[in-house]
């Protein structure tokens, strides 16, 4: 996967998780599912809108928590919870991976949040 290529797939990345809580704000073309696991839903309410924050906020990104530079993944401890997101990147049948993660008419990204023993 070429530089450029790389920077499209950490921008775009970057684009879903900062807009966690606003997802219609996406640029044009940009396709995004969140989903939550069974352990973030039992959270209470609260504890679920300050993850998302977290997330959405997130940006200590180094070479052992980001090796590819794609910003595709991240973790947090949240009230003595350890907690994962990571994003995937689909086809639009939802079907298989995305032939090309750095179109986003190629590629549907699956934001999933879970508690760490949920992995």
């Amino acid at each position: 996967m070429t530089d450029e290529n790389t920077k499209r797939i950490r921008e775009l990345n970057d684009h879903v998780r900062k807009r966690i809580t606003s997802p219609w704000l996406l640029p044009s073309g940009v396709r995004a599912k969140i989903l939550k696991t069974q352990g973030i839903d039992a959270l209470p309410i609260e504890d679920q809108l300050v993850v998302l924050a977290t997330i959405r906020d997130f940006n200590d990104f180094t070479e052992d928590n980001d090796p590819h530079g794609e910003h595709d993944f991240g973790s947090l401890d949240h009230n003595g919870q350890k907690i994962f997101w990571k994003i995937d990147y689909y086809a639009p049948d939802m079907m298989h991976g995305s032939e090309n993660p750095a179109d986003p008419f190629q590629t549907v990204r699956v934001l999933t949040i879970m508690l760490a023993n949920e992995y």
